[in-house]
């Protein structure tokens, strides 16, 4: 559910006018997006209520004040837990009881049962009805005053049908973007899940560059070299090309458990990768040449290589199908590991192999360690 999916944040002396009026261009916007259900507001702007307007002359010259009038009201429209919280400690046990004062509900039933209040003027004077200090008459307000951050917020809030949060969102901004500038002290923003569903986004993006950054480091300081390390870390983009590939053909979208099964694939890719280059650096410096080596590598480590792909890939696939309904939520995981690892497992035997050769082509054959 998409809740509280735009919200205006108003001052305190916004004008009322106004922020009605762009809060009914933005629902109308909003009701024309075909993904979005149940467009509505949060807060009711006709709920009943029971207006007191107190005479304050006549109460003055009465005698109750404005303090005792409105506690008088207390324990007729909620209680006085909301007030003053009183509690009674039970001598016996030691269990302390909560004590209100409140008016049975069956009791208010009519302006005319409001009016009979008694107001005391002070303690053991007479008390003064409250219908002889004012006008009681039936009106309606808002339901609720929200506020967010200390300012009056009123919020547009609807259900996504068929599409995905992210989509949907996109939508959204566009619709805010074509109403224009807000009036004078009114904002518009969007609230609700979209927030942390675009944090978790970035930390997972930079989450993933700074693993293959990672990767990279620990390559560079194995192999001390940084040309292999760059060798190795080839295959990343062919991964993650294999990966938006899959979720592309198959129309799932970029989310939590896609960007797992992407570093999942990232992984694998990068193992099969160091493997591969292990043989045939090993080779290469054994006499061979660059081109020798990497075929002599890619030969040698074709049978493991082709094992721990096609067992993780035979391992995702009910999973990317979405057999049953409790694997429906990890599809994306499973389609980006087939993808990515189908990617990378051509890569690493056909577009790696190349690369080494290339690249390792003048290289020396001398150990850079002391201690090798």
């Amino acid at each position: 559910m998409l809740r509280h999916i735009v919200m205006w944040k108003l001052k305190e002396n916004a004008e009322g006018a106004s922020r009605a009026e762009n809060a009914e261009k933005l629902k109308a916007k909003l009701e024309a997006i075909p993904a979005l259900r149940d467009v509505q507001y949060s807060q009711s702007f006709d709920y009943p209520t029971v207006e007191v307007k107190v005479d304050r002359e006549r109460a003055g010259i009465i005698g109750p004040t404005m303090a005792k009038i409105s506690r008088a009201l207390v324990p007729a429209t909620w209680s006085s837990r909301f007030e003053i919280p009183n509690y009674w400690a039970d001598p016996n046990t030691g269990i302390a009881y909560q004590v209100q004062t409140q008016i049975p509900q069956g009791l208010i039933t009519s302006l005319e049962d409001v009016g009979n209040l008694p107001v005391m003027e002070a303690a053991g004077m007479k008390s003064v009805l409250l219908r002889n200090l004012g006008r009681i008459s039936q009106d309606t307000q808002m339901s609720q005053y929200d506020r967010y951050n200390m300012q009056r917020t009123l919020t547009v809030r609807a259900n996504i049908s068929n599409e995905d949060l992210g989509s949907a969102s996109r939508r959204v901004a566009k619709a805010i973007a074509e109403l224009g500038t807000p009036p004078a002290r009114v904002s518009v923003t969007m609230r609700g899940q979209v927030a942390p569903m675009a944090e978790m986004l970035d930390g997972l993006q930079q989450g993933l560059m700074i693993a293959i950054g990672a990767i990279f480091l620990l390559l560079a300081a194995n192999f001390q070299s940084l040309k292999l390390s760059i060798i190795v870390m080839s295959t990343a983009p062919a991964t993650l090309a294999g990966v938006a590939l899959a979720l592309w053909l198959t129309h799932t979208t970029i989310n939590l458990d896609s960007f797992m099964g992407a570093i999942m694939a990232l992984g694998v890719a990068v193992a099969n990768a160091i493997l591969l280059v292990t043989f045939a650096e090993r080779a290469r410096i054994s006499g061979a040449t660059a081109a020798e080596a990497a075929e002599e590598g890619a030969r040698s480590r074709l049978r493991p290589i082709l094992m721990t792909s096609l067992a993780m890939i035979a391992g995702m696939l009910p999973l990317a199908i979405g057999l049953g309904d409790a694997d429906k939520q990890m599809v994306p995981l499973g389609r980006a590991v087939v993808g990515g690892l189908g990617a990378s497992t051509l890569a690493t035997l056909f577009v790696l192999p190349a690369i080494f050769a290339r690249v390792q082509k003048n290289s020396h054959r001398r150990g850079v360690s002391v201690a090798p």
